[in-house]
């Protein structure tokens, strides 16, 4: 897979749930379609809240990755 470049990075690290997903929420409603937005989750509960949230939204969850004490969650924006 060649690297996705995010649009809007929002960086919800130290934030605990629901935080980094009302944090993706409240952007995704200001994005343009098309746009891929990368969040920054440090909250362990993210790992399933945002992909399932993504699914049930109609969005593309592009990929999800573990890094250095946080997860990456890539999402583009689909309607």
């Amino acid at each position: 897979m060649s690297e996705v470049k995010p649009d809007i990075v929002v960086d919800a690290r130290g934030s605990y749930c629901p935080g980094p997903l009302m944090e993706l929420i409240k952007t995704i409603k200001k994005a343009e379609v098309g746009q891929v937005i990368a969040v920054y989750s440090s909250d362990s509960g993210s790992k399933k809240d945002i992909p399932l949230w993504v699914e049930k939204a109609g969005h593309e969850l592009i990929a999800v990755i573990d890094r250095d004490g946080y997860t990456e969650f890539l999402v583009r924006k689909k309607k």
